[in-house]
């Protein structure tokens, strides 16, 4: 199946309008990457560095994410393409001649062979700089130049001049709407760093977003958008750790407080390791007042609260448990957690493979891979529906249903939900 250029999937319809206040709002218009050629970049010798543990079926994958976009659509979710509306918003001249500039690194390529492949590039239509700008280009590829170059002599045909970009395919990272605005990520791993350029070309050019205000800018501090969590209108929380910093969640913090998009910040601390880069792979909200959980982070989770301060700026408190903080700054009496079973060896292997990195498309109705038996049972036992969709090969660089979707525009959650 080969990606549609539809109305429905290029974005150049009407739409809803772009706003998103919750976790599980219904789901309206949604960002997601279909695999491409950038996986078929990975192999045993660069995948550690490329962040993958393992080297997915590319075919595969993409019938996986092709199901996936499928399931939205069904459920009256509009799915824009990140690759189609990258094209789009490269028509635009300026678009050009920034994703140029993205592209050619000089301090790599030296000052001659930089000048080759930005002139390459400069004469490339929209579709063909965008390839380059997701799958990479290697030396070999490179455009051929008059003279000898010591920078193509000395790298193997197969090294990387232009870097792929694989963990596109994890869209909520670079990106992240807040209310009626986008925050673009300060992504921290340098194999995902110009993943940020090339959303904010999309925002900044596409038709469908022209005008977006921006919340939070790439250059500032590190933070990623799987550790935000909008658990209420005004209420965010934010996972500090591998991948976002301390200084990340306290510059959102502040941001968001000088729009009026949030009256509480929580910042909370996870291990800074592979198994929980992002507060989503130990939590997600299945309903306006529920959550599913990895066991061993429900005691454990703390949370510093961070509140405007007239004076300071902002104001620091805690840390609280989680569970707890959460729940006061929602204004509700508890958060309902649903945990992923109380065998460790089971709940461990599921939080692994992504069982508490749900997508919710509605209040109560989540997409969850298939492969997690025991969260899925564990979750329509507590009256939540799961729609599951197989990930064997999606899951291959550690994300789920939710790294795998920005979320563009939900509703209001109904009062009664």
């Amino acid at each position: 199946m080969t990606e549609s250029t539809s109305p429905s999937s290029s974005g150049l319809s009407e739409r809803p309008i772009a706003r998103v206040e919750s976790e599980v709002g219904p789901l309206r218009t949604v960002l997601v990457h279909r695999p491409g050629n950038e996986l078929r970049r990975l192999t045993p010798r660069n995948n550690d560095q490329l962040l993958f543990d393992s080297i997915p079926w590319v075919d595969r994958a993409q019938e996986e994410h092709d199901a996936f976009a499928t399931v939205l659509r069904s459920r009256g979710v509009e799915v824009l393409l990140l690759a189609d509306v990258l094209r789009s918003a490269l028509e635009d001249p300026r678009a050009h001649a920034a994703g140029v500039h993205t592209a050619v690194d000089g301090r790599r390529l030296g000052v001659e062979l930089a000048d080759v492949l930005r002139s390459h590039l400069s004469g490339s239509t929209p579709a063909e700089l965008a390839e380059v700008l997701m799958s990479g280009m290697t030396f070999e590829e490179l455009p051929a130049s008059e003279g000898g170059s010591l920078v193509r002599r000395m790298h193997h045909p197969h090294d990387f001049a232009v870097d792929p970009l694989p963990n596109l395919l994890f869209t909520r990272d670079s990106s992240v709407w807040i209310g009626d605005r986008i925050a673009i990520s300060s992504l921290a791993m340098p194999a995902r760093k110009r993943e940020t350029a090339l959303v904010d070309l999309v925002y900044a050019y596409h038709p469908r977003f022209r005008g977006a205000v921006r919340a939070y800018g790439a250059h500032s501090a590190p933070v990623e958008g799987g550790d935000v969590l909008l658990l209420a209108p005004g209420v965010l929380a934010v996972g500090v750790g591998e991948r976002t910093t301390p200084a990340g969640a306290e510059s959102l913090a502040r941001s968001v407080f000088a729009d009026n998009l949030a009256h509480t910040v929580l910042a909370v601390p996870i291990a800074q390791d592979r198994a929980t880069m992002h507060l989503d792979t130990v939590c997600t909200m299945v309903g306006p007042d529920a959550v599913v959980m990895y066991p061993l982070a429900r005691d454990s989770l703390i949370a510093y609260t961070l509140t405007p301060d007239d004076e300071k700026g902002v104001r620091v408190g805690g840390p609280a448990p989680f569970l707890d903080a959460a729940a006061e700054a929602m204004g509700i009496d508890r958060l309902h957690v649903i945990d992923t079973g109380l065998d460790p060896v089971t709940a461990e292997r599921e939080q692994w493979d992504d069982g508490n990195n749900t997508l919710a498309l509605a209040p109560g109705v989540v997409i969850g891979y298939e492969r997690n038996i025991e969260t899925n049972e564990r979750l329509e036992e507590a009256g939540i529906e799961v729609v599951r969709i197989a990930g064997s090969e999606l899951g291959s660089g550690r994300g789920g249903p939710r790294c795998m979707s920005c979320p563009i525009a939900r509703e209001t959650v109904p009062s009664n939900g």
